[in-house]
């Protein structure tokens, strides 16, 4: 693993943890991957999990205190017990790479659908292969729990996921649901995107926040900015309330319940397996009016194997199959 201390000889300490921001942002905006995965292989998974968990109400009114002179050291303190600068760094560098890869996703969903969903399907597969192999199924409740995280995500992958639509309630749901799933080694947000239905509408509102708001700035309408921005806003105020909600009652069930709940996550991974091909389908039938075809299913098949190895490269990297999610 890389030590912060190691590389600030070379760099400013803040632009090394931007810079892991990047990567863990890259890996956050593609399904398969996760961003706490890279936070292990760049060496700043705890310091990550010890500032998030440090967030607490009583520290966010400390630190909205800080305008009242007496209130200020206190705010200063809160301030230092969340390591603010190195989590305004992390984040900066995780949206800088949010925002650039989500475009170049979303164009190949559009362009490229066949190749683009092949290679999430190898992220995703080879992911829950990883994830299994310290995980025995063994007594009833660990059953249980494996049935239900497949049965949930296979199940909401199909035409669940259309149903849900794209209001603003579901894109506030999304945003919570997905950032419980960013600290977590070898689970992915994006991934819980896909399965809920919402990662092509996220990606492509993203893209056209960002067009709208260069636009904006050369002179353009505000309307397509208040638009796309609304959904943008909806999606972090989720990303915020899951942060102090569910992100926290995972990390309680893992502490108390860990072989149960870490069964449920990998079937759900498992069962999230539909979700790519059921994307491919409903898109080659929307835009080009067939279904899959021998050319197709051998472009699919390709990018999966790409994804296959990019997950067994980080896996050799990382130790993600021997990763206890309990720290």
């Amino acid at each position: 693993m890389v030590n912060d201390s190691d590389e600030s000889s070379l760099m400013p300490s803040w632009l090394v943890v931007y810079i892991k921001g990047i990567c863990m942002g890259a890996a956050d905006a593609v399904p398969g991957v996760s961003g706490g995965t890279i936070a292990l292989i760049v060496g700043i998974y705890e310091r990550l999990i010890t500032a998030v968990t440090a967030i607490t109400p009583r520290r966010i009114r400390a630190i909205l205190s800080a305008p009242h002179p007496h209130y200020r050291e206190s705010a200063l303190a809160a301030l230092r017990t969340i390591d603010i600068w190195f989590l305004v760094a992390l984040g900066a560098g995780i949206l800088s790479a949010i925002i650039t890869i989500t475009r170049i996703v979303h164009a190949g969903i559009i362009s490229y659908p066949a190749i683009t969903f092949g290679f999430f399907f190898g992220l995703i597969a080879a992911s829950a292969w990883v994830l299994r192999q310290p995980l025995t199924i063994d007594t009833p409740g660990r059953i249980v729990a494996a049935a239900g995280g497949f049965l949930v995500a296979f199940i909401v992958s199909g035409q669940a996921a259309t149903a849900l639509g794209q209001s603003l309630p579901v894109t506030i749901l999304a945003g919570a649901v997905a950032v419980s799933a960013m600290i977590l080694p070898g689970i992915s947000g994006s991934l819980l995107l896909v399965i809920l239905g919402q990662y092509e509408y996220m990606t492509g509102t993203l893209s056209m926040f960002v067009d709208a708001s260069v636009a904006v700035l050369t002179g353009g309408s505000f309307t397509p900015l208040i638009e796309t921005g609304t959904v943008v806003v909806a999606f972090v105020s989720g990303a915020v309330f899951g942060l102090f909600s569910i992100a926290h009652a995972v990390r309680w069930a893992l502490e108390r319940y860990y072989e149960a709940t870490f069964a449920f996550l990998v079937a759900l991974i498992v069962g999230a397996l539909r979700a790519p091909v059921v994307r491919v389908g409903t898109r080659l039938s929307s835009d080009a009016g067939t279904g899959w075809t021998s050319s197709t299913i051998a472009l699919f098949i390709t990018a999966a194997l790409v994804g296959v190895f990019i997950i067994i490269f980080l896996e050799r990297a990382a130790g993600i199959g021997d990763v206890d999610m309990r720290i």
